[in-house]
């Protein structure tokens, strides 16, 4: 059972860390989408 334990604080652990980079990693997508949307949008009028 402290295996589990140990292996499951190690898991949360990984996953919090692994969140955070995929917020950074989509945050940045977002923002180049929402760039290029607005340079199209202002390059085509």
């Amino acid at each position: 059972m402290q295996g589990f334990s140990n292996g499951y604080r190690g898991l949360s652990v990984i996953m919090v860390v692994n969140s955070d980079r995929i917020f950074t990693v989509g945050t940045m997508i977002a923002g180049l989408l929402a760039g290029a949307f607005l340079g199209t949008s202002l390059l085509a009028h």
